[in-house]
């Protein structure tokens, strides 16, 4: 075979992988939510329309407004995702992608969707799985197991609340949890962007949820991409639970946690350590 040949068909060859390389993820995408089957073809269109603006043509985080926007938009090209149902490095699930579409992120630039249809929103969670080879083959997600709550106790608030001084919670979140810790103003997410700690202070839900059950889910799987790392290892169930209910009586909320708390600490708020860095030991 002649030189020129064999040049020829190398590149070719070539071009055919990069070819694969660029149709395959779009291609071999299988996107399922209850009775929902998503079409990427059809949330191509969607995407541009609704969401390019932030996260890019590409899904790149590029998009014309990102240099506006703190925190910055999700990169689709990575595949990191903060808010899942599964352990820590792992893809969410379809119905991780499609809740949170629906939910949006609470003091953040991304909105819900919920004015989309169903189908609308599966539609564009096959989409935004095109930009990354990672879901290429990839198993399918597993949910970590969330066990039965236990009924708040003003034990486990106290215990919940020791968690938060031991492992250094206020560091972040600050002493009541507002947001300001002495190392809220040195947090960087994966790629080096800025990013605040969650400030309970704000309301009654979470980044990745309104109920108990999601703020235990965070502990246990962690936000990829950010400094908020699981617990999974470190908190037992009835431990990750005690720290979910104390985390309530930060909240400005009338739950069953807060009533517990308030009705307590009327009587001994002078015999509680202020949460924060011990002089001295």
């Amino acid at each position: 075979m002649r030189p020129q040949t064999r040049w020829m068909l190398l590149v070719s060859a070539c071009g055919t992988v990069l070819l694969l390389g660029v149709v395959t993820p779009a291609s071999a995408q299988q996107t399922h939510v209850g009775n929902l089957t998503g079409r990427a073809a059809a949330g191509k269109p969607l995407y541009v329309r609704y969401c390019a603006g932030c996260h890019g043509d590409d899904g790149d985080a590029q998009g014309e407004n990102a240099q506006w926007i703190t925190p910055k938009p999700r990169d689709f090209t990575v595949a990191t995702f903060r808010c899942r149902s599964t352990p820590s490095g792992s893809l969410p699930t379809d119905q991780d992608l499609f809740n949170t579409l629906e939910r949006g992120f609470v003091a953040t630039n991304m909105p819900s969707w919920i004015a989309l249809t169903p189908q609308n929103r599966i539609d564009l969670v096959s989409y935004i799985k095109t930009f990354s080879s990672r879901w290429v083959g990839a198993p399918t997600p597993q949910p970590i197991a969330i066990p039965a709550e236990p009924a708040p106790t003003l034990a486990g608030l106290q215990r919940g609340r020791g968690m938060f001084q031991r492992m250094e919670c206020w560091k972040c979140h600050g002493p009541a949890g507002h947001g300001d810790g002495p190392s809220a103003s040195t947090l960087t997410d994966s790629k080096d962007n800025p990013i605040p700690p969650y400030n309970f202070a704000t309301g009654s839900r979470f980044k990745c949820g309104v109920t108990n059950q999601d703020l235990y889910r965070i502990f246990m799987t962690g936000l990829d991409g950010s400094p908020m790392p699981s617990f999974a290892d470190v908190l037992t169930p009835d431990q990750a639970w005690d720290l979910v209910h104390f985390l309530r009586t930060l909240q400005p909320l009338d739950g069953p946690e807060a009533r517990i708390w308030r009705a307590w600490a009327r009587e001994h708020s002078k015999e509680l350590t202020p949460i924060g860095p011990r002089t001295g030991q």
